[in-house]
């Protein structure tokens, strides 16, 4: 799921990912991953955009 925002806010998308699995009946397996797009010492913490990947079963 793509994350726009500081990185203080990923909870927020996590959740509703979390959300996600439990209306598919989902389970974790493992922890989340995370592949950065911005650049964080150049873009604007508002403007910054994250892949947020979790890994189910």
């Amino acid at each position: 799921m793509l994350h726009k925002g500081p990185f203080s806010r990923e909870g927020e998308t996590l959740e509703v990912m979390h959300e996600f699995m439990v209306e598919q009946k989902l389970s974790h397996n493992g922890l989340h991953h995370e592949i950065y797009l911005s650049d964080f010492r150049k873009t604007p913490q508002e403007k910054l955009k994250t892949i947020l990947r979790e890994p189910v079963k």
